[in-house]
């Protein structure tokens, strides 16, 4: 494909610096204020001394590279399901119809919670069973995929802890059953082709967007790629690399945070420019149960300031979310 190349993509944006947060950190009060700040201002942070070790999540990059790597054939036969379970092909997702001309250049593989059939839960749009490749063809793969989810869950909690002290609530508002007590939580593997994306000519590696939930986290390789917009609108939008940082996680809040927030903290605008080269992520996503409803806090409105966005329960936000940013499941069939 024709294009910038990647020296003249990295010139064409700025780099933006982000507060990093320290999770080892003694001094709580401080890692509030820093977080706080980076909430008010890019909705992105740093996370390092998490608790993951760098080994471990390089064999999660490897093993995820593992299945893209199978041929198509093979990853079809885990094409999502309707619980959003599975393998999303190139294209599958279209993130911003306005100004893509077709949808996202990355393929993907949601992993969720594990429900067995039998319980009650699983009858819940985004509860049941995960779609897991078979392990004769990637041992290992399921227990490597299944301590990750765990583990970064661990992780979501920490920080929603901080956000909270942030947003003057109790440290554990969040870790309520009907919030992250019992939560959705969705790993998602990505991995985007060596193209080049045109965004004048609406070609992206993944359009841009702002995530539906409480908090993303993403790790992602050494390859540049992510861009973020502190201001959505803005005329002309203004863009700028996040720079990927070895052993940590970039942080970012969604948009159901900031429904609870009224606004004080915001889910910012991002979206991912490839460069030419193979790039691999792996985003996490937290999202509360689907029977929360999302509405403005009580630390975040006044008279002056009254909630600006109607009560809302959390499995409707997201099925309205992914319906309108995912192909019709019908179309996989039909094409067969």
């Amino acid at each position: 494909m024709s294009g910038k190349s990647s020296a003249q993509l990295a010139e064409s944006a700025s780099v933006s610096a982000l507060n990093c947060i320290d999770l080892s950190s003694p001094d709580i009060q401080s890692s509030v204020s820093l977080l706080k700040q980076a909430c008010l201002d890019t909705g992105f942070f740093y996370v390092i001394n998490h608790g993951i070790g760098i080994e471990f999540m390089d064999e999660v990059f490897l093993q995820s590279k593992r299945f893209f790597d199978l041929p198509m054939e093979e990853k079809m036969k885990l094409l999502r399901n309707e619980k959003h379970r599975g393998y999303t092909p190139v294209f599958d997702e279209h993130l911003d119809p306005v100004n893509q001309i077709h949808g996202d250049y990355k393929e993907g593989y949601y992993i969720g919670i594990e429900l067995s059939e039998d319980d009650p839960d699983a009858q819940k749009p985004f509860y049941g069973p995960n779609l897991w490749p078979r392990a004769d063809i990637l041992p290992a793969w399921r227990e490597t995929m299944e301590k990750y989810h765990q583990k970064a869950l661990e992780v979501a909690k920490t920080v929603s802890r901080l956000i909270a002290q942030a947003l003057d609530l109790k440290f554990d508002f969040f870790d309520q059953s009907e919030m992250l007590g019992k939560p959705i939580a969705v790993l998602r593997l990505l991995h985007y082709a060596d193209e080049v994306s045109e965004p004048a000519k609406g070609i992206f590696g993944a359009g841009a967007h702002s995530d539906f939930g409480l908090i993303t986290l993403l790790a992602t390789d050494d390859v540049v790629g992510l861009q973020i917009c502190r201001d959505k609108d803005a005329n002309p939008q203004i863009w700028e690399y996040v720079p990927p940082l070895k052993g940590a996680f970039i942080v970012n809040l969604g948009d159901m945070l900031e429904r609870w927030s009224n606004c004080t903290f915001r889910s910012t605008l991002h979206r991912v420019v490839c460069t030419g080269r193979e790039r691999y992520s792996i985003a996490y996503f937290v999202e509360p149960n689907h029977d929360c409803i999302v509405e403005c806090l009580p630390t975040c409105q006044s008279q002056k300031n009254p909630p600006m966005f109607p009560p809302i329960k959390c499995q409707d936000y997201l099925q309205m979310r992914y319906k309108d940013t995912h192909n019709d499941l019908n179309s996989y069939r039909v094409s067969k």
